[in-house]
C-alpha cells in the first residue's frame, strides 16, 4: 500500500495536465524551501564562527573576572589568596592586578587609558602571551618605568617604542572636589595587540609601579581570573566573590563585554524565526498547488475510490506528493547550505581582495574575517523544520481530497 500511494503521489506530480501556473506554484514552493535552508545554514554558521572566535580569541586575552577590594588599601594576603584559588580545577590563572584611569599626554594630544598594572613575571606567560611581542615582553620585564601601549592608543598619539608619554591620574581633595592632575612619566616599551575597539583605550604598567601610584599598601588592589569554560564566568565569579574573605567588588567578563555574546544570540535566534518564517510561507505554496491538484484530480481520486481505494490511501497520496516537493527543496538547501558555509571564510576573503572592500574592519572589530563554523546538528535541526513544515502544509489538501465523494463526480 506504502509502495502504492509512493507511485501514484509520484505519477501525479509528474502529470502531464499540469497547468503552467500550477507548475509555476510547485516550483516556486521547492524553490522556496532550499532557499530558506541555504540561508538558515549559512547565517547559523556565520553565527557559531563569531562565538567561536569570541571564546578563541577575545576571551582567551581578556580577564574572565575580577575581584577589586572595596578597601583603598588593597587585597590582603594576597599571595595566600592566589595559591588557595589556584587549588580549584575550575581555576586556570589567579594574577594579581591594580588598575586606574587617566590620561596618556604626548605634546598636545591626550587619549583616554584604563591602566592595570600586572605582575612583570605574567607578562612572559597565560593569557598575555598572545597580546605581546617576545620584545614587548622582555622589554617590559627589565624596566620598571615601562608601558603598554593599545596599538590604537599608539597610532592616534604618534607614539613609537622607546619614547616618553606623561600619564594624567585624575585626584579629589578632601572636600571630594578635583585637584589638578597627578602627573606620572612612564617609557613606552612595547604595544598591546587585542583587536577592534579595545586596542584604543588599554595601557598596562607594573603591579608595583601602580599600587605605589595609588597608595595600594598591600601590593595588589584585585585579583584577575581566567576559567577553563569562560561562560561559568558569571556564577563562578559570585561563588568566590561571595566566599572571600574581606569585602570585595565582583566582576566578569559579561558585564564589560558581554554584549558581544548577547548579540550573537540573539542574531541566532532572529535567524531561527525569521528564516522559520520564510519556510512556512513557501509551505503555503504546496498548499496552494495541492488545492489545484486535487481540483484537478478529482475523476481520478472518484475512479480510485469505485476501484476500492480507502481514504486513508487518497490521504497518503496528496500528503506524498506535497512531501515530495518539501524533501526536494530541503535537499537541495541544505546540501547547497553546507557546501558553501563550508569554505565560506575563504570565499569571502577571496571576494574582497578581488573587489578590494573590507567586509569587516580590524579597527573596529576584533577580527576582521568573516568567520564560519558548521555544526551537523544544527543542520539536522533545519531540515527537521522544513520537512515538518512542509508535512503540516499537506494535511489540508490531502483530507479534503479524501472527502470527495465518487457518485457526486462521476454523476456529472
Amino acid at each position: 500500500m506504502n509502495s502504492l500511494s509512493l507511485q501514484l503521489a509520484w505519477r501525479f506530480r509528474r502529470s502531464k495536465r499540469q497547468t503552467g501556473f500550477q507548475s509555476f506554484i510547485s516550483a516556486s514552493s521547492t524553490w522556496g524551501i532550499a532557499l530558506g535552508c541555504l540561508v538558515m545554514i549559512l547565517l547559523l554558521s556565520v553565527m557559531n564562527g563569531f562565538e567561536r572566535e569570541l571564546k578563541d580569541r577575545l576571551l582567551a586575552v581578556l580577564p574572565h573576572g575580577e575581584l577589586i577590594a572595596v578597601e583603598p588599601t588593597g587585597i590582603v594576603d594576597w599571595q595566600q589568596q592566589i595559591d588557595r584559588l589556584s587549588a580549584d580545577a575550575r581555576i586556570q590563572s589567579v594574577h594579581p592586578i591594580t588598575k586606574m584611569t587617566g590620561m596618556v599626554k604626548v605634546g598636545a594630544k591626550m587619549k583616554a587609558v584604563e591602566v592595570t598594572g600586572i605582575d612583570a613575571g605574567s607578562a612572559k606567560q597565560g593569557r598575555l602571551q598572545t597580546m605581546l611581542s617576545s620584545d614587548s615582553a622582555a622589554g617590559f620585564a627589565d624596566n620598571d618605568q615601562g608601558i603598554l601601549l593599545g596599538k590604537g592608543v599608539m597610532r592616534q598619539l604618534g607614539v613609537e617604542v622607546g619614547q616618553q608619554v606623561q600619564l594624567l591620574l585624575p585626584q579629589l581633595s578632601e572636600g571630594e572636589r578635583f585637584k589638578a592632575p597627578k602627573s606620572v612619566w612612564f617609557t613606552v616599551v612595547g604595544q598591546i595587540g587585542i583587536g577592534g575597539e579595545l586596542d584604543n583605550h588599554v595601557a598596562m604598567v607594573h603591579l608595583a609601579r601602580a599600587s605605589e601610584i595609588l597608595g595600594v599598601v598591600t601590593g595588589a588592589q584585585g585579583l584577575e581570573f581566567s576559567y577553563a569554560d569562560p561562560y561559568q564566568a558569571p556564577m563562578l565569579m559570585r561563588e568566590f566573590g561571595f566566599a572571600f574573605e574581606q569585602h570585595v567588588y565582583i566582576s566578569d567578563w559579561t558585564r564589560t563585554h558581554g554584549h558581544l555574546y548577547q548579540d550573537i544570540q540573539l542574531v541566532r535566534m532572529v535567524v531561527y524565526l525569521a528564516l522559520t518564517l520564510l519556510i512556512a510561507v513557501a509551505c503555503f505554496n504546496i498548499v496552494s498547488s495541492l488545492v489545484m491538484a486535487v481540483n484537478e484530480k478529482r475523476a481520478e481520486i472518484a475512479m480510485l475510490k469505485t476501484m476500492g481505494a480507502g481514504d486513508g490511501l487518497i490521504i497518503k497520496i496528496f500528503m506524498l506528493q506535497g512531501l515530495l516537493n518539501g524533501v526536494i527543496g530541503t535537499l537541495v538547501g541544505c546540501i547547497l547550505g553546507v557546501l558553501l558555509s563550508w569554505r565560506l571564510s575563504s570565499w569571502i576573503g577571496w571576494l574582497e581582495e578581488k573587489s578590494g572592500f573590507k567586509l569587516l574592519s580590524g579597527d573596529i572589530y576584533f577580527i576582521d574575517f568573516l568567520p564560519s563554523e558548521l555544526h551537523s546538528s544544527e543542520v539536522l535541526l533545519v531540515a527537521g523544520i522544513a520537512l515538518l513544515l512542509s508535512l503540516l502544509a499537506t494535511l489540508y489538501p490531502a483530507f479534503k481530497a479524501a472527502r470527495i465523494e465518487p457518485a457526486k463526480v462521476l454523476g456529472h
